[in-house]
């Protein structure tokens, strides 16, 4: 005996409406399931592409804002010298830094 799934509740169905059960209803074909891992698998790699693309913007502003800080660092560094020594030792220095930069780089 199967009692009544759907009586009301105040005007509520208490239970939703059973549907039946269809063992079928969720499997798909093996192409349609091969296109679906093409396209997702696109998409991934688009998704992925963006991203890099994001982070290398990112890395390129980071590392313009250090090359700004270092050569700040620099100037200031030489200016300190500057009113220490004489103005033509400092640019002496510099040179001599700049080959010694060029050689181990």
């Amino acid at each position: 005996m199967v009692t009544a799934i759907t009586t009301t509740v105040k005007g509520k169905n208490w239970h939703e409406n059973k549907k039946p059960f269809r063992l079928n209803a969720g499997l798909t074909s093996y192409e349609k399931r091969l296109e679906q891992r093409k396209t997702m698998a696109a998409i991934k790699e688009r998704e992925k592409e963006m991203k890099d693309e994001k982070e290398a913007e990112r890395q390129r502003h980071v590392q313009t804002i250090r090359d700004r800080r270092a050569a700040k660092a620099e100037k200031e560094r030489y200016e300190k010298m500057a009113e220490k020594m004489h103005r033509k030792r400092v640019e002496r220095l510099k040179r001599r830094e700049k080959r010694n930069k060029l050689l181990n780089s």
